[in-house]
């Protein structure tokens, strides 16, 4: 059997204060991701309860501009300032939760 995978320490934190800086709701960060969630489940990832698949941490990045690296390295830190880089287009692929 394969081992579990390692939670980063800081995800949850970095989750959150991405939502935070950009003031938006858990329901609103949803539509700008452009994933079939609920704000449900983006309150257990903020908590740590469970970890985002790859795909949504990768829509996280992208719409902050940064690499995935700086979410899920606990040694990497988000920039001071957090923006909103890119929104996603409705013709861009919807991926479905997995985990």
């Amino acid at each position: 059997m394969g081992k579990a995978r390692q939670k980063p320490a800081h995800l949850a934190a970095k989750l959150l204060d991405i939502r935070q800086a950009l003031k938006l709701s858990q329901s609103q960060i949803l539509n700008l991701l452009n994933f079939d969630l609920t704000a449900a489940r983006i309150s257990e990832y903020e908590s740590g309860a469970r970890i985002p698949s790859l795909q949504l941490l990768l829509a996280y990045a992208r719409l902050i501009g940064v690499a995935v690296d700086v979410l899920i390295d606990d040694d990497l830190n988000l920039p001071e300032t957090i923006t909103l880089k890119r929104r996603r287009k409705t013709a861009d692929i919807r991926h479905a939760e997995i985990i």
